[in-house]
């Protein structure tokens, strides 16, 4: 199968990873049931935070032992990607965040993990927050968005920000995004069409967006080298495009024909399916991609393992490997996250 753009390996250079999404400060913390019902919450569950639930994160803190990781899914495959990379700064990133404590500690978090985190500050909105509670085998996930809905194009008017666009060759964005500023997403993609050599990549991210978002997403997809997703996803959207299907294959295939800007480089789609293979479709072709076997006794949380399959992906791809290579540290990596709580990175990365 093809890449969408000619593979030559490449050495990693500072800057050559763009990552834009909704940043949030992970609180993590073990908690009893009383407290989850406390708020009305159930286990295994993520949610976006109401009123009632805004005191929860100060409670948090302040009667439980409590750690902080730099999140939201775009940040989460970013890290995984820099991770991997291991040269600082590889990867870059651009959020929104609040003039605040939490956006304090999401700047040092991000700093720690190697990345270039150019954030947008938003004096008016406090930071982006996720409370993760974890009982047992449970996780219940509520996220205060806050000043991540807040990302405006400005941005992009600071010449040091927009130098961070022009220096990377690889883009990726989550369908979470298109909520927040789809403006900002088609100046980037714009950018790296335009700009021939680079690659443009997405994700769809949730059923929501492909039922609730269609006019930006498709108007986002017609600039997309690479669709990632997983295979509710993907029903979710076939059934939007009236595709007819729910083959996952059919689907991906179906997926990548749609219209392209940059019509001298195909689109690859990429399904991956919890347990059974991840799907690859480019020029009309479809290959199967086996994941990792995992025992039951070894899964600790799923949650985050798109993210992480994303981020080793992308790792290998920006260098130049093989699809193939590309795929194989995606599962690695999707492998290790779900062996651990939370999106939770070691010192350094085992040898994938």
């Amino acid at each position: 199968m093809s890449a969408p753009v000619s593979k030559k390996a490449k050495t990693v250079s500072t800057g050559m990873l763009l990552g834009m999404g909704n940043p949030l400060l992970d609180i993590s913390t073990t908690c009893e049931p009383d407290f989850l019902e406390k708020y009305d919450l159930k286990p295994d569950n993520a949610i976006l935070a109401e009123d009632k639930h805004i005191p929860l994160y100060k409670e948090m803190e302040a009667n439980f032992k409590v750690d902080y990781i730099a999140g939201g899914a775009t940040l989460n495959s970013i890290r995984i990607a820099q991770w991997i990379l291991r040269e600082p700064k590889a990867a870059s990133y651009f959020g929104c965040i609040g003039d605040d404590e939490y956006g304090n500690k999401l700047n040092q978090k991000s700093e720690e993990a190697g990345i270039n985190a150019r954030f947008q500050v938003n004096s008016e909105h406090s930071t982006g927050t996720c409370a993760v509670l974890v009982n047992g085998d449970n996780r219940s996930m509520v996220a205060n968005l806050a000043a991540a809905n807040h990302f405006k194009p400005t941005h992009f008017d600071i010449k040091e920000n927009w130098d961070v666009v022009e220096k990377a060759e690889y883009y990726y964005i989550s369908g979470f995004f298109l909520t927040v500023s789809p403006d900002s997403i088609i100046k980037i993609a714009d950018h790296a069409c335009k700009a021939k050599s680079k690659v443009f990549t997405m994700n769809l991210s949730a059923p929501f967006i492909c039922q609730f978002f269609g006019e930006p997403l498709m108007k986002c997809l017609q600039y997309v080298d690479i669709l990632f997703g997983n295979e509710t996803e993907a029903v979710t959207f076939a059934q939007a495009q009236n595709f007819g299907t729910e083959d996952i294959k059919e689907i991906a295939l179906k997926t990548a024909a749609l219209d392209k800007v940059n019509k001298d480089r195909p689109r690859m789609v990429i399904f991956t399916q919890g347990g059974d293979p991840t799907i690859i479709a480019c020029e009309g072709k479809v290959t199967e991609h086996p994941i990792i076997p995992i025992d039951a006794k070894d899964m600790v949380d799923t949650n985050g393992a798109g993210d992480a399959f994303v981020g080793g992906f992308l790792s290998q791809y920006v260098v130049g490997q093989e699809i193939e290579r590309c795929v194989d540290v995606g599962h690695q990596a999707a492998n290790y996250i779900i062996k651990v709580s939370g999106c939770t990175l070691a010192a350094e990365p085992p040898s994938f």
